[in-house]
């Protein structure tokens, strides 16, 4: 088919006709022809109707049948060449098919052929075209233009309807003509006639046209004209250039213009001066108004647009602009500092430099404007600067004088019919211009590296920091007035707010915020009225309350950011800092406190005091919220202080009358109980904040509010207030922190919380309340916790410590009722651990919707809790939980004809296998081996035995490492030669400690065993002996003396005597006891009959201990008799000495003398009297908001991405690391490096244990970011043991640790107890 006949031309006539006529609006609104070919090569991609044309089905049809074969051909030649590995050259089949394809004869013939048919199709249409306008001529003979021949509309901004706009396609020798007439020296009326005719020619034949530079020339010459209506038509054609052309094009329309009004400024004609006002109704200033106006409006049009241009096309408009708006008379002229320039005129049209805020926003333009001020136009800044600084000098001249700042920001407001502008307002409206275009220009590097700048009357150079100084200073020097009058007005010009928005922008750009805004000397500018208010000297600010308003809102930006807290809390130079010029943290606590007492005079009655009193609340918590910043405080009280200010302010509210349906809202005493409530949540919200660090919610226990601010954090949930992303991880990092404290516990369990979370579990596993309606079925799970249920899951497990689980289970019995309605909802945890983890009936089993899914998740939870040694021997001696399970694998077999079979392998018998083994195992990584809980692929899905009855399976337990071979070291020798010395030198415990750890690095392995034995227990002899080294005090009771060592009475009726009454143990110690002697016969440390031994110890040891005990009278089950988990620092040193029951208990007796024993040893500090009695009523231990404080503190400083993966999981670093510390990281490190952690912390000081803790997070780092990435962070520190991390691998890390932060350390570990004079 590759000759055409006569009907085929026909029908393609008529099939491109359609083609064409489907396509005219989209050709008719190209402002050119390019543009409408451009569109034409486009259509597939821009017409959802492409293929639908009829003259596109023919066309394709054609070449499917003229060069079809040969496609076909030429892929099965590529196909097989590649399946031979033959092609090469080419990405594609298809690239190689179509270069073949149109290297052809055949296609070649298509070409030619459609070609030829084409032209004659076109040619024809063409000459009907032209029939069709003759006959319209003919029809329409009043019309003068063609409106059919090639017309188009274009959108204008000055015509009503872009449809009302005619033109008509002009040829070279009419444009030239029309050039010729628009001559300046034609007679006026031939120049109007030629100016009409040009306002109907397309905008883009005008310019694209040879004549069009000559046209320019004549049309900037002609804006001068006297007669405004000539130069007012030029303007519309101007202006309907813009909107209508595209940027390539307009760009020297606007440099005319921008040249013309430069030219008119810089011309002896022009004659205004900033003294003498302005007047805008004045034709010839209106007329110039216009212009200036018409340039604006293209300037925050045009940066749409001029990306697609090249770079000198935007670089000369960019250029034109500068050169226009530095226009100014010679310094040596008479009225050089009076002249009213051009950037007077754009300000008063463009007010916030809109236009410099789009030119900068994008880099494309941002880097052309900043090149060409940085090079030749740099005095446009310095004139900003120094309108800036002008004004600046004039509010604080009229403020020292006591007198009122005229504000010119609202003196048009009032007055509709004022059309003059003063001298002081031309100036002020200059200065809000040049305030906004440098606050927009501080944002960017290459902004602030125009900076210094050098103004003529200054000796010194103004830098970004000076400037950031003046602006600061401008919130409190400059006119304000009371923030309702702004509610009135949407536009605020107030120097104040314009200010607070740049350094509001400042401190979102967190960059350039750490090198410019948080430095000293803007600190000490916005402090500066808080210090004149602590001094008592004069205060001389327009508005004080807006003004400390302001100052605490960006005080609390800046302590929002890392960099700007460390500025508040540490100054500038954090190490050479002084300590006789206080920091910006120590003022602002000061003035907080003062506010708090209302000890402020200027301030007292007035209505925004308690706004005030807020904000600097609240500037405060930003920082005591941290460690770090909590510290700092610690030595004001700020948290007594609003505690008492909550205190009197829940008096007052409590008076406050229930609101009365139809009562008057607006009345003053309702509104007052409205400001007391708000004034309370205020305080509440501020003490709730305290609870975010492990110290921070010990002093909110001491104020007394917890259960409060619990119950207003649990109502703000609850109303779903907190919708900030970082406000909900700040509220479950703090529900976290609760839930590792036992007040905290019983705080959350007393506000509804764990109810509520238990209601919403359960309604996303089982079903919800009778009255919800399920719109859709839900999905089937595929995970074991499905997607739904995943963020219940990780809350339960947050909240679910052993403190908790203590306060929350102990002597409480499982339901185990008969029956359970299907819609019987679970209300507390107890009611969890019956329905969802031990199904030990069926009743519970029939009760469940979903059966395997929610014991799953109970199953999954139990393994979870398990993990925490303490729970664990808690669930097991109250509920039996290993024989339910077992019980349950046993009922979960095969029956045959001979009894018994195998055991089922399915969801949950894996899951139950996996806790059976997890929970009667004690061993580190290298020590025991878990079960997998996925089936693996192959013949073999599960290769792991189940059991219903124990002992377990051998193939569960690793093998034990042979100890290496004992081979002489000279480092130990030394170590123990002086350990064994009689006289202790000068420094000997130094000594003793690098010795240490020169064994440690070089072999760690041989300090174990019998050696470690007797290296500790030589050490703390030592240790003991020495008062120095005794922290707790040993006068208060009677000495005795042993055969080896003087022991303090402390020890008094211990032990050693026969005549001890064996007292019976606590079911949790028995299982403790069983569970010990279990771990030392693996690890062939125990002998037979090693139980009776550790009770002795156990038994001797509480007994000790309770003789330092005082009587607490509490709500706390945790502080009502003995402690309340498993002593398991004792079982380790009974471990260590090999069941050495004597050795164990004289070790146990001197060690409790040492300060180190308050944090390994936990027991030892149980309602002890060596503690105050508000610590010991609180129920927290020290290794929580001591240790594990500076655990958080440390691992901010030291590794932030971990930091911040724990707040973003919602989880805590201290509950996990009280968890370790707790059950000395029995399952999760192997007894070697167990040796070597208690080793070091007694050898090298009890902050050892924090630099251990974080030498454990520094080795999870990689796991840490996976696991908060898939959101299972407390499932993964919880469950997994710390693979291949050794001790001594990190002690060098340690040290270093311990040069920085161990004077600091110490100090807070010494303070624990009470103070013996």
């Amino acid at each position: 088919m590759s000759h055409f006949t006569s009907e085929d031309e026909a029908l393609l006539q008529s099939m491109l006709r359609q083609l064409l006529h489907s396509v005219k609006e989209k050709i008719t609104g190209a402002p050119s022809v390019e543009c409408a070919e451009e569109i034409l090569l486009h259509l597939e991609e821009t017409d959802e109707n492409f293929h639908n044309y009829e003259f596109v089905k023919y066309l394709r049809q054609y070449i499917n049948n003229t060069v079809g074969s040969v496609i076909e051909e030429e892929t099965e030649k590529c196909t097989s060449a590649q399946n031979q590995g033959e092609v090469s050259g080419y990405d594609t089949l298809v690239q190689h098919v179509t270069k073949k394809t149109r290297e052809s004869e055949e296609y070649r013939e298509m070409m030619h052929a459609l070609k030829n048919v084409m032209m004659v199709v076109v040619e024809s249409l063409i000459n009907k075209f032209e029939e069709d306008q003759m006959r319209n001529k003919e029809l329409d003979s009043k019309t003068k233009k063609e409106h059919q021949s090639g017309c188009y509309t274009e959108n204008c901004s000055d015509s009503d309807s872009s449809f009302n706009q005619s033109y008509t396609f002009m040829s070279q020798e009419q444009l030239q003509l029309l050039v010729e007439r628009l001559d300046p020296l034609q007679p006026k009326e031939v120049r109007q006639e030629a100016l009409q005719t040009l306002c109907f020619a397309p905008p883009s034949d005008i310019l694209n046209s040879e004549s069009w530079p000559n046209l320019r020339k004549h049309l900037t010459m002609s804006l001068s004209d006297p007669d405004a209506a000539f130069s007012e038509k030029i303007l519309r054609f101007y202006a309907k250039t813009f909107s209508s052309s595209p940027f390539n094009m307009t760009r020297e329309v606007y440099t005319s213009l921008a040249r013309h009004l430069e030219l008119y400024f810089l011309s002896g004609e022009y004659s205004l001066r900033i003294s003498a006002g302005l007047d805008v109704s004045n034709t010839d200033i209106n007329h110039l108004l216009k212009k200036v106006r018409l340039l604006n409006e293209y300037q925050k049009e045009a940066p749409s647009s001029w990306i697609r241009y090249p770079e000198k096309y935007m670089e000369e408009v960019v250029e034109s602009t500068l050169s226009l708006l530095s226009v100014k008379h010679e310094p040596n002229h008479p009225a050089s500092p009076d002249f009213l320039s051009p950037v007077y005129f754009l300000a008063l049209l463009d007010i916030k430099a809109v236009w410099f805020k789009k030119w900068t926003h994008a880099y494309y333009s941002r880097t052309v404007v900043l090149r060409l001020l940085e090079k030749k136009y740099k005095s446009l800044i310095n004139a900003a600067v120094q309108q800036c600084l002008d004004y600046f000098e004039f509010c604080k001249a009229a403020v020292n004088k006591n007198s009122r700042v005229s504000d010119f920001s609202q003196q048009h407001c009032s007055d509709n019919q004022n059309f003059t502008y003063t001298g002081p307002e031309l100036q002020y409206v200059y200065f809000v211009h040049s305030l906004c275009l440098l606050g927009r220009l501080l944002i960017y590097k290459q902004g602030r590296n125009l900076f210094p700048v050098q103004l003529k009357n200054k000796k010194d150079s103004i830098s970004v920091t000076d400037l950031l100084v003046l602006f600061t200073q401008l919130i409190y020097y400059s006119p304000s007035y009371p923030k309702a009058a702004l509610a009135v007005h949407t536009d605020n010009y107030s120097p104040a707010s314009l200010v607070m928005e740049i350094l509001q922008g400042f401190c979102d750009q967190t960059g350039c915020a750490a090198e410019w805004l948080y430095t000293d000397a803007v600190i000490d500018a916005l402090l500066h009225p808080v210090q004149s208010l602590l001094s008592g000297t004069e205060v001389y600010i327009n508005c004080l309350e807006t003004t400390l308003i302001d100052v605490a809102d960006i005080l609390a930006r800046i302590a929002a950011v890392e960099d700007g807290l460390s500025l508040l809390l540490y100054g500038e130079n954090k190490k050479t800092a002084k300590e006789d010029s206080p920091t910006a943290v120590h003022v602002i606590v000061q003035f907080t406190k003062k506010l708090l007492h209302e000890d402020i005079s200027l301030l007292s009655g007035s209505e925004l005091f308690p706004v005030v009193k807020g904000a600097f609340i609240f500037v405060c918590r930003q920082m005591y919220r941290t460690c770090e910043g909590l510290q700092m405080l610690i030595p004001y009280g700020l948290h007594e202080s609003i505690g008492e200010a909550w205190k009197k302010t829940s008096l007052l509210s409590e008076r406050v009358p229930t609101p009365v349906t139809g009562a008057n809202s607006t009345s003053s005493i309702g509104l007052e109980s409205k400001n007391i409530l708000l004034w309370e949540e205020t305080l509440l919200d501020a003490l709730l904040n305290f609870s975010a660090t492990p110290k921070g919610l010990f002093l909110l226990h001491s104020t007394g509010a917890m259960n409060d601010c619990v119950n207003f954090m649990f109502r703000s949930l609850s109303k779903n207030l907190q919708t900030n992303e970082y406000e909900e991880f700040g509220n479950r990092v703090i529900v976290t922190q609760m839930a590792t404290t036992p007040t905290g516990a019983v705080a959350l369990q007393s506000s509804g919380y764990i109810k509520t979370l238990v209601n919403e579990l359960w309604t996303l596993l089982e079903c919800g309340k009778d009255d919800l309606r399920i719109a859709q079925p839900k999905t089937t799970p595929v995970d074991p916790i499905d997607q739904s249920c995943q963020k219940s899951f990780l809350s339960l497990i947050n909240l679910l410590t052993f403190p908790a689980v203590f306060e929350l289970l102990s002597k409480q019995d499982i339901p185990n009722k008969p029956m359970y309605s299907l819609r019987e909802v679970p209300t507390d945890i107890i009611d969890i651990i019956d329905r969802l983890i031990i199904l030990n009936s069926e009743a519970k089993i029939h009760s469940l919707f979903s059966y395997e899914q929610s014991h799953i998740f109970g199953l999954r939870l139990l393994n979870v809790l398990c993990c925490e040694l303490n729970t664990l021997l808690l669930l097991e001696s109250q509920y039996k939980v290993s024989q339910v399970l077992l019980t349950a694998q046993e009922e979960n077999v095969t029956e045959t004809s001979e009894g018994q079979g195998d055991f089922i392998i399915d969801g949950l018998s894996v899951e139950r296998n996996h806790v059976l083994v997890r929970i009667t195992l004690i061993g580190g990584p290298q020590e025991r081996i878990l079960p997998s809980r996925v089936l693996d692929k192959g013949s073999d899905p599960y290769p792991w035995p189940m059991f219903s009855s124990f002992p377990l399976p051998k193939c569960y337990l690793a093998e034990i490492p042979r100890k290496a071979e004992f081979r002489q070291d000279k480092d130990l020798d030394k170590l123990l030669s002086l350990l064994k010395c009689p006289e202790k030198q000068t420094g000997w415990t130094e000594i003793c400690r690098k010795q240490f750890c020169k064994v440690m690095k070089a072999r760690p392995y041989i300090i174990s065993g019998t050696i470690l034995a007797e290296l500790i227990e030589k050490f703390v002899s030592h240790l003991s002996e020495s008062q120095s080294d005794c922290y707790f005090s040993t006068g208060n009771y009677k000495g005795c003396s042993s055969k080896h060592h003087m022991i303090s009475s402390d020890m008094e009726g211990l032990a050693m005597d026969a005549d001890v009454k064996y007292e019976s143990l606590s079911s949790v110690q028995q299982l403790g006891v069983e569970m010990t002697v279990r771990y030392g016969k693996y690890l062939n440390l125990l002998k037979e009959q090693a139980e009776n031994g550790l009770c002795f110890v156990l038994m001797n040891c509480e007994k000790f201990l309770k003789q330092q005990q005082r009587t607490v009278v509490s709500s706390l089950r945790c502080l009502w008799e003995r402690y309340a988990g498993y002593d398991w620092f004792a079982s380790s040193v009974f471990l260590i000495m090999s069941g050495d029951k004597e050795k164990t208990l004289t070790f146990l007796q001197q060690f409790s003398c040492l300060l180190v024993s308050a944090f390994l040893w936990l027991p030892r500090l149980h309602i002890s009297m060596h503690l105050p009695i508000t610590t010991v009523e609180s129920g927290i231990h020290p290794v929580y908001f001591c240790s594990a404080h500076h655990i958080e503190m440390l691992l901010k400083a030291e590794l932030p991405l971990v930091f911040s993966a724990f707040h973003m999981s919602g989880f805590t670093p201290s509950q996990i690391c009280l968890q370790w510390i707790t059950q000395c990281f029995w399952n999760y490190m192997d007894w070697h490096e167990i040796c070597h952690y208690i080793a070091i912390c007694i050898f090298l000081g009890p902050d050892y244990q924090i630099y251990m803790c974080i030498s454990v997070f520094r080795h999870l780092q990689q796991d840490i970011l996976t696991h908060t990435e898939a959101q299972d962070l407390q499932v993964f520190l919880k469950e997994e043991a710390l693979h291949g991390f050794r001790v001594s691998d990190y002690l060098e890390y340690m040290e270093s640790l311990e040069a920085i932060y161990r004077p600091m350390l110490l100090k807070d570990m010494r303070s624990i107890g009470v103070q013996n004079t």
